[in-house]
């Protein structure tokens, strides 16, 4: 990890976001032969964990310098500026992508795509469900992460605080909700049933270590990171969760897990980001920072400006991959579903993901070169707003 608050852009952080980005698109298509390559296949965290974690340190990396030159105050209204802003994205990618999935619908007749992407009700009662959508509590498959991400933001301005001023203090008042929503069944309320697919009471401890680790975790984890029993340990877990995700892909071998084992176990519940999901990347980021350190030279490589500038860009790219990813479902549902068609449409999603990144990317640079124009803070992207 990074020294806390560096003030040099740790490329990283877009690397992985970018990388995330791509992993999810992959994930939200079904029955997606490339979706092998995704890490959920080959452990109990997904690219989820690593899309929160990210989000929780860029925030406090580009907010907590507002919160120090300007005060609380400030630092609150830029933060609730940045929720509303994806809260609009939100909403816009709602009406959108409801409309993608109605035209579709409606012109192969087909009403199981409405079925499968949870929007039938919406159809059947609009201006109900359009309410509930406004409230976040109404949304279509694949549209629960910004959800998750505006509530983090509503409720950061205060954490901030504790965070810069007794950062050991926020992150365990952190892991007190985290252990009050699992023993007491917190969570949001869904509609027209159900609860949310990310509960934002026991997400909040990834956020929460994210900005814990860009405020002074990082400091305080650097030698226990760098430990080479640390990374042993790291390594042996990553192994036995392989060992075991294999079982659920080789059914015939389970019995090698032990019964008693199983029932502790299972269910890895992904809703509340279960303790074993949240080990596991843990685990992936000590091994991960052992071979991609801080400042590393591979950073600056063109292999990774792809994805780096997808990161640089993540809630842009995030709305163009449900679009994508619901697209790519409907081609080889109605059309061609073989494996060649499923590489290829996920290869064309990347790339066309890839040159919208570089289009905006190509547009910023223009507007920070014209004349008289006020240059951003170099990380005010990380967080998606000004620092």
């Amino acid at each position: 990890m990074p020294p806390a608050m560096s003030a040099e852009r740790d490329l990283r952080l877009d690397l992985f976001r970018g990388l995330a980005l791509w992993l999810i698109f992959l994930d939200h298509i079904p029955s997606n032969i490339v979706s092998w390559i995704t890490i959920r296949n080959y452990g109990f965290s997904d690219a989820t964990e690593i899309f929160v974690f990210i989000s929780g340190y860029t925030a406090a990396f580009v907010y907590a310098r507002a919160l120090r030159e300007r005060g609380l105050i400030v630092a609150s209204a830029k933060i609730w500026r940045r929720a509303w802003q994806v809260y609009v994205a939100h909403i816009f990618l709602f009406v959108i992508f409801l409309a993608q999935i109605s035209y579709v619908t409606a012109s192969f007749d087909n009403p199981l795509y409405a079925e499968e992407m949870n929007v039938l009700e919406f159809l059947r009662q609009p201006d109900i469900m359009l309410i509930q959508a406004l409230l976040l509590k109404f949304k279509p498959v694949n549209m629960d992460v910004l959800p998750l991400y505006i509530v983090l933001l509503l409720g950061f301005p205060p954490l901030l605080w504790m965070l810069v001023n007794h950062p050991l203090v926020a992150l365990a008042g952190s892991a007190a909700l985290y252990s009050l929503a699992w023993n007491f069944h917190l969570n949001l309320p869904a509609y027209p049933s159900g609860v949310w697919v990310f509960n934002p009471l026991a997400w909040q401890l990834l956020f929460v270590f994210g900005a814990w680790c860009a405020l002074d975790g990082a400091d305080r984890l650097y030698r226990i990171t760098r430990s080479p029993v640390t990374i042993a340990v790291a390594a042996a877990y990553l192994a036995f969760a392989f060992a075991v995700v294999m079982t659920w892909h080789f059914p015939r071998y389970g019995y090698l897990v032990p019964k008693w084992l199983s029932e502790w176990m299972y269910p890895i519940d992904k809703i509340n980001l279960d303790v074993l999901r949240f080990a596991h990347f843990l685990a992936l980021a000590v091994v991960t920072i052992k071979f991609v350190p801080y400042g590393w030279g591979g950073l600056k490589s063109p292999i990774f400006r792809p994805a780096i500038l997808c990161g640089q860009h993540s809630l842009e790219v995030f709305c163009l991959g449900v679009f994508l990813s619901f697209g790519a479902h409907f081609i080889l549902s109605e059309f061609s579903g073989g494996a060649i068609m499923q590489a290829v449409l996920s290869a064309l999603g990347i790339l066309i993901m890839i040159c919208v990144a570089w289009q905006l990317n190509w547009y910023k640079t223009v507007e920070e070169r014209a004349p008289g124009s006020r240059k951003k803070s170099r990380d005010a992207d990380l967080a998606g707003g000004e620092a």
